[in-house]
């Protein structure tokens, strides 16, 4: 190991920076962040850094280096395109015992800026020992997206009762337990939720003996259309930490795969006049696991209340009292038509976009038909394979032109996306000519014709 990675406290303590422009920017806004009170020393300092050494409270000095400029700074930057100066100011740092950084010159320094992830009170440092710094910036780039900002609030949660819990427990192998549930229970599950004045009663209640006892929770994660990168943070972080995940057949295995390698999978998978599991018996399921203390992920294609019943599923959780996440998902109507090359609104097309259901409750294709006509907006059809002559039909017989442009698209946003276009009066025959399987979506409107112009994602097969 090359470089010793510590943390530097420079709140209040003096840094010189010897340089004022680009370069020497971008070490001074790190400097600033972290309370350091700048000393700049050039013969040119730019805007910019003038703004940050007076929010410092620094001073600015406007002139070449000198070596007395080092008195009572604790730690040197030396920032400048001139190699022989940069190299002096190493030197008298070394001398003189004050750490001394160089930029892009790691040779010459006796401390190095890592890449850093800031989710203070957590931070987190990346570094290549200056060999690579911009593999480090990528790596760091990766934590970002793997370390929500929430999770500096939970370090901030475990700052504000620190002292009590040292106090409980004088033995630091009975605090790391503590931390540790804490950390992986449902305390931290209420932080990183949003749900800071929860988390900290809980916490309270934990110290005080007074926890209830432990109770699982069930989180509604919308899954999307069916392409992994989709997924958001939020429903990435709760699948990799779900004990049960039930799941529907709209949810694509490659999001599966996701999950939490050891979690039970349940499949509760429906289709027309097919379920696998009623509803009913899922939302009693759901209970179930909860009160048996698992924490559930409810997996659900597209978003769970965009034609998701999961509304149903949490009424019925609230209705035992059970604790409940629900995280959105790209619904289909708008991760299908994107990767289909098909905006759902245009200013000259359509100045509206209508979701509906290709069947009822009842398993009718009874829908508003004089509602869904007009010329200006988009209509999207879920579930509308199998309805999808009457559908057409109705829209005709209601006033929407023949010729209206209409899109089938099946797996949309998968490597199996096929999109078969027309018209509302020859849709249902070019679909009958192929074989479709669900899900599917279909979209009415104007704006269908634009895909010749705006496509860009065809998945492994060729569209018609």
């Amino acid at each position: 190991m090359e470089f010793l990675p510590l943390f530097h406290n420079l709140r209040g303590a003096r840094v010189l920076v010897v340089g004022g422009g680009e370069i020497a920017l971008r070490k001074s806004r790190l400097l600033a962040d972290s309370g350091a009170v700048l000393r700049v020393v050039a013969p040119e300092i730019g805007a910019e850094v003038r703004e940050l050494i007076e929010r410092s409270g620094g001073e600015e000095i406007l002139r070449g280096y000198t070596e007395s400029d080092l008195n009572g700074c604790v730690l040197i930057i030396a920032a400048t395109d001139d190699e022989p100066l940069n190299a002096q100011v190493s030197a008298d740092a070394r001398q003189r015992g004050v750490p001394v950084n160089v930029v892009d010159a790691p040779a010459l320094c006796s401390v190095i800026f890592p890449a850093i992830v800031d989710r203070s009170p957590l931070v987190i440092a990346v570094s290549s020992g200056g060999d690579a710094p911009v593999l480090a910036r990528l790596i760091r780039a990766k934590l970002e997206t793997w370390i929500p900002p929430t999770y500096g609030h939970l370090a901030g949660l475990a700052a504000r009762f620190r002292h009590q819990v040292k106090g409980l427990f004088p033995n630091v192998q009975q605090r790391r337990a503590f931390w540790e549930d804490v950390f992986q229970g449902p305390i931290a599950d209420r932080q990183l939720a949003g749900q800071g004045a929860e988390a900290e009663r809980l916490l309270q209640a934990k110290i005080d003996g007074d926890a209830p006892a432990t109770t699982g929770e069930v989180y509604l994660v919308g899954a999307g259309p069916g392409d992994p990168d989709l997924l958001t943070f939020r429903a990435l972080r709760l699948m990799q930490q779900a004990d049960v995940v039930l799941y529907d057949r709209l949810v694509a295995p490659a999001i599966l795969d996701l999950c939490r390698r050891d979690a039970d999978r349940v499949y509760v998978g429906k289709q027309r006049a097919d379920h696998a599991l009623p509803q009913d018996q899922i939302n009693q399921q759901l209970v179930d696991l909860a009160k048996q203390g698992k924490r559930v992920v409810r997996l659900k294609g597209g978003d769970p209340f965009i034609f998701g019943r999961g509304g149903e599923e949490i009424e019925e959780l609230a209705a035992h009292g059970i604790p409940f996440q629900v995280v959105p998902g790209i619904t289909a109507a708008s991760g299908c038509a994107a990767y289909a090359g098909i905006p759902l609104t245009h200013r000259d097309h359509a100045q509206s976009v209508r979701f509906v259901t290709g069947h009822l409750k009842n398993g009718s294709t009874d829908l508003p038909w004089k509602d869904l006509v007009s010329p200006s907006q988009t209509l999207v059809l879920y579930m509308g394979l199998i309805g999808l002559p009457v559908i057409c039909e109705q829209l005709i017989k209601h006033g929407r032109s023949a010729v209206t442009p209409a899109a089938l698209i099946q797996q949309g946003t998968t490597v199996n996306q096929r999109v078969f276009t027309g018209t509302l009066a020859n849709l249902p025959q070019l679909v009958a000519e192929h074989e479709v399987h669900a899900p599917t979506l279909v979209i009415v409107g104007e704006v269908v014709k634009l895909r010749e112009k705006l496509a860009w994602f065809e998945g492994a097969q060729a569209s018609v």
